[in-house]
């Protein structure tokens, strides 16, 4: 029987919690497991190094400290930005999700985390970051 390696495709289930049981997220929920590549950089470090050496249908539960999940909240991501700036249309509102182009073009979500009179204060850092993570995985396939 095949065991993850680096650069396999796989399929897996999982269902990511936090360290007080809330589910954040689920493949089971949504009823296909999740399909990737490995060493794409596409999933955080701790759940990739979690299936190395998995066999189809091992089940596993991976505790993933926020360094290797979505790393620490940092303070220079969260700014103050004049509602002049804003499109006309836009009414921002408290925990309003908005998308920020940087200079060189890549879209950056923010969160709308204060609203004042003339500028609003947004968070670009992941709502996860900061956050141990805890995932129960399930290996469907390994290509």
């Amino acid at each position: 029987m095949s065991q993850v390696k680096a650069n396999d495709t796989v399929k897996v289930h999982y269902t990511g919690k936090l360290a007080d049981g809330e589910v954040f997220d689920s493949s089971v929920d949504r009823g296909e497991p999740l399909e990737f590549t490995m060493g794409q950089g596409q999933l955080i470090p701790g759940f990739e190094e979690g299936l190395i050496d998995m066999k189809v249908s091992e089940k596993k539960t991976l505790n993933i400290p926020a360094d290797k999940a979505y790393g620490d909240r940092r303070d220079e991501l969260i700014q103050e930005v004049p509602k002049s700036q804003l499109p006309e249309d836009i009414k921002p509102e408290k925990g309003m999700a908005l998308m920020s182009k940087t200079p060189d073009g890549r879209e950056m979500p923010l969160v709308v985390t204060e609203v004042k009179d003339e500028a609003i204060v947004v968070d670009a850092n992941h709502p996860l970051a900061g956050k141990d993570l805890i995932f129960d995985i399930e290996l469907m396939e390994v290509k």
